[in-house]
């Protein structure tokens, strides 16, 4: 039998793959089981941040994998504090808490919410507002913080305590603050399964303003947008906001399962012996590989970054099939008149892999990727987007 035979009588059917094997990476391309090569601007939902097999990412790992693959949270391990020291001093966040994925990131925050509202206000503050279009995960608790009701379906009651205000909608979120015992506030600096959509700039000041005056938690989840995607190390940097609680993951893995969730000086001291923790978070070959990772996403990149975004943004715009651009840095929606499901088949077919965003493309190239590279794609999504249907 086939691999695509054996997926579909071994795998639970959570997934409607593409028509495709990938057999084989190396930075921006990938191969497929006939040997067919493709650029990758997908890479991995915004995992692969250096594209497939980077060299220094491979090596880094190997050394660990050569020292000790796992121990328990109970002994220190060194790619663990290293790689927490480097991430306080970068964002000026205080403390570290290591998961393996971005929803347990996400749960460890809205955690030290309730347990921080709980202990300065009383146990009947543990109401988080999110917003709608919002994507946090797929737990019982972060599909509630999700503001999309097409995920809530089938799986109900949800954890309660979660209510939802629309994007860039400041009076909705004042509402909500007057109307429950708040906890904390919890955003995306741009929505990525929500169709690629950037906070304002007066939202975000709004929303600092709202937490600082009534001691609310300011979330920031990063776990798509951080770690240099949108430009800045973390998107919420785009926007002057000083969050008590930033989570991320995808990316800083390079490729390996990692979650982080950063308490600043307000959230430090939530968490104490027992009220949290994980088997395999900050995992010593996971943070090795996450520390070189951070530590190539210098101001360099960044740079890179945003030139790569500036390219791309003039070059779709206006362009025949493309009706609006959006996003930040290299995380880009294409809205388009054709359906993007249509588009994405087409592009494989020509040798490019883009991926979806509700009715949107979304484009998540590594970060490295070549410009000569990217203007290749480029072209051919230009030219699938502008044929008939």
């Amino acid at each position: 039998m086939s691999i695509k035979e054996l997926d579909s009588q071994y795998i639970a059917h959570t997934y409607n793959r593409f028509p495709l094997e990938i057999v084989k990476g190396e930075g921006s391309l990938m191969w497929d089981e006939t040997g067919k090569e493709y650029i990758d601007l997908g890479s991995g939902i915004a995992v692969n941040l250096l594209g497939a097999c980077d060299p220094g990412w491979v090596r880094a790992v190997e050394e660990q994998l050569h020292q000790v693959q796992h121990t328990s949270n109970l002994f220190y391990t060194a790619p663990q504090v290293k790689l927490a020291e480097q991430l306080c001093l970068r964002t000026g966040m205080k403390k570290v808490f290591f998961g393996n994925s971005g929803a347990e990131a996400n749960e460890c925050a809205i955690k030290v919410a309730r347990k921080y509202a709980a202990e300065k206000k009383g146990e009947e503050y543990f109401t988080i507002i999110t917003l709608v279009n919002s994507f946090h995960g797929r737990t019982i608790t972060t599909l509630a913080a999700t503001g999309q009701e097409v995920f809530h379906q089938d799986f109900k009651p949800l954890t309660s305590g979660f209510v939802h205000a629309p994007a860039n909608d400041l009076a909705a979120v004042e509402q909500l603050v007057a109307q429950y015992k708040v906890a904390a506030i919890m955003v995306e600096p741009v929505q990525g399964e929500g169709g690629v959509l950037p906070l304002t700039a007066e939202f975000c000041k709004g929303l600092q303003k709202i937490a600082d005056e009534q001691d609310i938690l300011l979330i920031i989840d990063e776990v798509q947008t951080g770690n240099g995607r949108t430009g800045k190390l973390y998107g919420y940097m785009n926007f002057d906001l000083h969050p008590d609680v930033v989570t991320t993951a995808k990316g800083i893995g390079g490729g390996l399962p990692i979650g982080i969730c950063m308490l600043g000086e307000r959230a430090e001291a939530v968490l104490t012996p027992g009220s949290h923790g994980s088997t395999f978070g900050g995992n010593p070959i996971a943070a090795a590989g996450a520390l070189h990772i951070l530590n190539r996403v210098n101001d360099a990149l960044l740079q890179e970054v945003q030139e790569k975004s500036d390219y791309l943004f003039k070059t779709f715009a206006g362009k025949p099939g493309i009706k609006s651009v959006s996003g930040m840095g290299l995380m880009i929606g294409l809205e388009t008149e054709r359906p993007a499901g249509e588009i994405v088949a087409r592009c494989r077919e020509l040798g490019v892999l883009v991926l979806t965003a509700k009715t949107k493309v979304r484009l998540l190239p590594p970060l490295n990727i070549p410009m000569e590279l990217l203007k290749k794609a480029a072209d051919v999504i230009i030219k699938v987007a502008g044929e008939k249907a």
